[in-house]
């Protein structure tokens, strides 16, 4: 759905204003946690599923742990953040979403980029690799549960161009800035 692209996007947005950003998208390539999730989206099955979802959460701890400095000035965006416990069982992710959200920062920032099932499908088969969780009813269940969370966060259609997206977010930032 373009999380990384529109994420690269808003890093040079704030760049332009000579801001220092930091971006992580997850899982990350950089970081143990992070290669083992990757690793795990590849896996078949419950174990796979738990797996990855495990390592997911221990790669964005690690990013917070690493890069967030509330009284920094660098702007940190992290892509694929809160998102994850919407892959958890659905009995367990507003518990979880709220626990997280109690205990690592979160901002009027937080952008959910949405786009019906069969259209992130479309995009997805373009791509050599499934993962785990890229089938119709995994995505449309994810979508779903990630609903149930994303209440307070802007929410864009991506059902438009990357430019279009993109200026929607701006228009978002523009009036939170």
């Amino acid at each position: 759905m373009g999380k990384d692209t529109q994420a690269k996007k808003i890093a040079k947005y704030y760049q332009k204003k000579g801001n220092t950003v930091i971006l992580r998208s997850h899982p990350s390539d950089d970081t143990f946690f992070g290669k083992q999730a990757k690793k795990a989206l590849f896996q078949r099955g419950k174990v796979g599923k738990i797996k990855a979802s495990i390592f997911f959460m221990l790669d964005v701890l690690l990013s917070i742990r690493k890069y967030y400095r509330p009284k920094e000035e660098p702007i940190l965006i992290m892509v694929r953040y809160l998102i994850g416990t919407a892959y958890l069982p659905k009995g367990l992710v507003r518990f979880a979403y709220t626990f997280f959200e109690h205990f690592v920062p979160t901002s009027d920032y937080m952008f959910f980029l949405d786009a019906p099932t069969v259209e992130i499908l479309k995009r997805i088969e373009r791509r050599e690799n499934k993962e785990i969780f890229e089938t119709y009813e995994a995505l449309e269940n994810v979508r779903n549960k990630a609903m149930m969370v994303t209440k307070k966060w802007h929410i864009i259609d991506t059902t438009t161009s990357i430019d279009e997206s993109y200026d929607t977010i701006v228009k978002v930032l523009e009036a939170l800035d």
